[in-house]
């Protein structure tokens, strides 16, 4: 006879003390104009994987591919404590 057990880990998920720190909070809270713009960029691409890219696709991928660098950029300063 097969026995069902739970799984404590599911059960306890959110618990209050699985809750992120403020430091993680202030990690995320650095990393989301990166994040997001790596979601603006996939959108631009995915956008043109069915067919032949226009020009305005083109255009669109490469300003998003524009931000994503400048996101990353900024976040690896803002890291560093703002040393340029």
């Amino acid at each position: 006879m097969d026995h069902i057990v739970t799984v404590q880990d599911a059960v306890t998920a959110f618990a209050d003390f699985m809750e992120p720190t403020g430091a993680e909070l202030d990690a995320i809270e650095l990393e989301m104009p990166a994040i997001l713009a790596d979601v603006d960029l996939l959108d631009a691409q995915i956008i043109t994987m069915d067919r032949t890219p226009t020009e305005l696709d083109i255009r669109r991928i490469r300003r998003a591919r524009r931000r994503l660098l400048v996101a990353l950029a900024n976040q690896a300063t803002d890291a560093r404590g703002g040393v340029a």
